[in-house]
């Protein structure tokens, strides 16, 4: 609907820039966000914003005086791409027809809401319920959403007659032509509420903090968003609830890493388990399980436990546990190990015995390896 922009912010059309300019202060102090807090102030605030930015611009404010629109499109000669869908919105317009006119419901749908969710890791692997509990707006239970106090109405507006608009004449390059806007009185809705509930402020919902119980399904990954359709805030007289997002966020668990649908861990072993060959349990999610280390095993070998990961959120099965294994070299040995040890590499061969390893022998060899490749290569 076409709006007065002189009428906004309550100047006369000969109004100096900076009597514009207070009026835009004043309103704007009654009406920003930080004050005023209502749905119905944002949007007015926003008008009266974009009322100032017009007639506060000389170039803006001749086009608007002259032909009704800030940018100098002339009423009814717009063309293709000028802003009018069709006959009927300039009919419209200039003449208040009908149509999409008419007044407006006080109904508005609710805000959409973001909450974070705590879970572990386990409770990501196989799913959970979670009590939620939020704060937000829920519907007045005095008043059932209408905002009007038990037992009243509302009254047809006087000026509007309950149409919800009024048309007035503005003065244009083509002459007087009559111009429809939201009535002042009833702001467009087309009706009065002369007794608001007492309990949400004539607003139809009130704040409180409630707690339900949610289906956390298996296989969610840190971040993920589940959208819980109709939970978001109530809406403005009786509107339907808007939704709300919950934002999964799993702690980290002491053992296990999730990569993609596996779950991975690190284990140490000994060196000498490492070397012989062992049987080792461990406990995962499902229960203690076992699995072999072959003799020689070296740090870096994973082991991979076939479907004991993390559920696949989007389809069926489970991942796997990958565990990587490194093995222990002792740092501190006594006597009579360290001898036993100096025994060990004497039978394998391996000269230690003075604290050191000689590399000539191993470049020789490496030497004669490559020697080896390149006199085959050539005959």
């Amino acid at each position: 609907m076409a709006q007065d922009y002189y009428q906004v912010l309550g100047v006369e059309r000969d109004a100096t820039a900076q009597e514009i300019k207070k009026a835009y202060r004043k309103k704007a102090r009654q009406l920003h966000p930080d004050h005023n807090p209502s749905d119905d102030a944002a949007e007015e605030f926003k008008a009266v914003t974009h009322a100032y930015e017009v007639l506060s611009d000389s170039e803006k404010r001749q086009n608007y005086d002259t032909t009704g629109h800030e940018d100098g499109r002339r009423a009814g000669f717009g063309g293709a791409g000028g802003g009018f869908g069709g006959f009927s919105d300039i009919f419209e317009t200039f003449f208040g027809g009908g149509g999409a006119g008419g007044p407006m419901s006080r109904a508005r749908r609710g805000q959409d809401a973001l909450i974070a969710t705590h879970i572990d890791l386990e409770e990501a692997v196989f799913g959970a319920e979670k009590t939620i509990e939020v704060e937000t707006a829920v519907r007045c239970d005095r008043c059932d959403g209408s905002a009007m106090e038990p037992g009243t109405h509302p009254e047809t507006c006087s000026t509007c007659r309950g149409a919800g608009q009024i048309s007035s004449p503005v003065d244009s390059i083509l002459g007087r032509m009559m111009t429809t806007e939201a009535c002042p009185t009833c702001r467009g809705f087309g009706d009065v509420i002369s007794d608001p509930c007492g309990q949400c402020s004539g607003q139809g919902r009130i704040r409180e903090r409630v707690s339900f119980t949610v289906k956390i399904p298996a296989g969610v990954r840190d971040g993920t968003r589940i959208q819980l359709a109709g939970r978001g805030e109530a809406g403005v007289a009786g509107g339907p609830n808007g939704d709300l997002y919950l934002e999964i966020r799993v702690r980290e668990h002491d053992v296990f890493t999730r990569q993609g649908d596996n779950l991975h861990a690190t284990m140490s072993v000994p060196m000498t388990a490492a070397a012989l060959g062992t049987k080792i349990k461990v406990d995962t999610f499902d229960g203690e399980e076992s699995f072999t280390v072959d003799p020689g095993t070296q740090s870096g070998h994973v082991i991979t436990l076939k479907n004991l990961g993390a559920s696949r959120l989007q389809s069926s099965g489970r991942g796997d546990m990958k565990i990587t294994l490194n093995v222990s070299t002792p740092t501190k040995l006594n006597d009579e190990q360290r001898e036993l040890m100096s025994k060990l590499a004497e039978l394998r061969a391996e000269d230690v015995a003075n604290g050191e390893i000689e590399s000539q022998g191993f470049f020789s060899r490496l030497k004669t390896g490559f020697d080896n490749m390149f006199n085959h290569d050539e005959s």
